[in-house]
Order: C-alpha cells, then structure tokens, then sequence
C-alpha cells in the first residue's frame, strides 16, 4: 500500500494541558534510543543529588563506558536550565570517576542567544543539546529531536595523551606493565594489528609501550603511523590517513565509534574484541593508507 501525505500539525508541550516535563520523561524512560544518543539504557529517572536537587534522567552506553546526564525542559531554555545541566554533569563526574560523563540538554525552543553560550563550553565540558519537536498527526504524538550542539571530546594535551613528556621523551612500560593494566584479548587486539601493519609495510614492526599507549612502530626506522589505546574492555587504534574525514564516516558508517585526533590530521576509532574479526577488512584498509602516509609527529 503506497503512503500518503498528510500535513503534521506542531505542538508546544509546555502549552498543552495534557502533556508535562513528567509525561516527556516517562516516553525517554521507556526508549531512550528516541534521544538519538546511541544504544543507551536508562540508568534512573529524578535521581537525587547530594546538595544539587534530582537528575532528570541518567543514561548509560556500555560500549563507550559513558553516561549521559540528561536536564529536561519544555518550552525555551533559560539560564537556570544551562546551569542545572553543568552542575548535574559536574557533581556525577566527581562521585563516578570510572566513566566519561556528557551533560545532554533537551528543550523545545534553544534561542540563538543560549546556543552562542553553550558554544562557549565548547572543548571545556563535553556537552549536548537538543531541540525536542512536538508533532501532532492524525490522532497521535511524534517526538522529534535535533542535535543542534554536540560536543563530547574534550580540549586534550596530545602529547601527553600519546605518552610524551613536554620536553618529547616519554614515558616508557613494557608488556608486564600493560597486562596489569587491561585484558590478554584486548592485548591480542594489539598484537594482529601490529602484524597488519608489518604485512602492510612489507616489513618488521613491533610495540613500543608507552605509559599511555601503545604504538606500533618499525623495527626499521621506528617510524609510527598507528598506536593503540588499550582501556579494559575496549581499544582505541589511531592512525594518520590521507582523508581523515571520510574514514570518520566509514567508521561510524561500520557501526564503529569514532572521530578525528591529532588536530585533525589522524583519526581514532574504538574496538572491542568482538567487533575486531568482523571489522578486519576495513581495519586492514586503514592500515594500508596509514602506512602510505607520511609520519606527521
């Protein structure tokens, strides 16, 4: 059966006497994926706060290790609304260390004037905003939201981030080091990535362990074009690529998380152990124009 157009008619929550900041919570509750943030699971709804009043809605994605502190609001954001936000984000951060944490904001009107000063946060917290719209067809109600500011990636200290010390030496471990500190997959992870790139370079490379990661390097002229980031459950692989932009899209296109690193000349994808063998083909890709770029650091 073909479909037929028909006309959505928009509403204001805020204005409308049967729909409230409650009924918007419960819909999210039952499916928070309608946020548009991933594959996440609710946490808790009007969690309380020591001393910082009750979070609306707590959010978690288990493949990122992240939660979403979540603020709702119908009709237009205000100031309070902004500072609710940095502040639930910024309490859950300090009790919960062992996550990364995003402040997400949600409203159904985010003026210009309020967007330009989450702008502002930019790079310092790590910060989500979404315009919620309202759509009435026939005899039902469609929620609709719209990323209109997302910045999770903190500002980051590169070198430091890459095992380096300001003065360029680093910080050397070894194999024990690193086993103490993740899983024997996540290692082997490192391991086949390391013989891809040896295969690829048509020569020997080897893992060089650095207090923060690992990079893979050749035995040649220990030059780098990949490193690793082992965490517990996950790895980061990073590499400089001709078109860092467009393995991004691939990526994410893949199912995979990632984004752009290095000031923008490399790019930083995330693997678990179960997502490595089904991602082989297109790691193997990246791994060959990583090894046909030039080393840029």
């Amino acid at each position: 059966m073909p479909l037929s157009f028909t006309r959505p008619e928009a509403l204001s929550l805020k204005n409308h006497p049967d729909f409230s900041e409650k009924w918007l919570q419960e819909r999210i509750s039952d499916d928070p994926s309608i946020l548009g943030l991933g594959d996440v699971e609710l946490v808790g709804a009007e969690k309380s706060l020591p001393r910082a009043g009750r979070l609306d809605l707590l959010l978690y994605d288990d493949q990122l290790n992240r939660r979403y502190e979540v603020e709702l609001m119908l009709g237009a954001t205000d100031p309070s609304h902004i500072i609710r936000s940095i502040e639930y984000w910024d309490v859950e951060r300090r009790r919960y260390p062992a996550y990364d944490h995003v402040a997400v904001l949600v409203a159904e009107d985010i003026t210009s004037r309020f967007l330009n000063v989450l702008s502002l946060f930019a790079g310092s917290i790590p910060l989500i905003a979404l315009q919620m719209t309202a759509l009435k067809v026939d005899d039902k109600i469609v929620l609709h939201f719209v990323h209109v500011l997302d910045q999770t990636a903190l500002r980051s200290d590169d070198a430091y981030e890459l095992g380096e010390r300001a003065d360029k030496t680093v910080f050397e471990t070894d194999r024990d080091w690193w086993e103490q500190r993740t899983t024997s997959p996540i290692l082997a992870i490192c391991d086949d990535l390391c013989q891809m790139v040896g295969d690829a370079a048509q020569q020997p490379h080897r893992l060089r362990y650095r207090k923060k990661i690992i990079d893979l390097v050749s035995e040649r002229d220990q030059s780098r074009r990949l490193w690793c980031g082992p965490r517990k459950t996950l790895v980061h692989i990073g590499g400089y690529v001709s078109d860092p932009e467009t393995w991004v899209r691939r990526f994410e296109d893949a199912g995979l998380s990632a984004g752009l690193a290095r000031g923008n000349k490399a790019v930083r994808t995330t693997i678990m152990p179960g997502q490595f063998k089904e991602q082989t083909a297109l790691l193997g890709e990246f791994v060959r124009d990583a090894v046909g770029v030039e080393e840029r650091a």
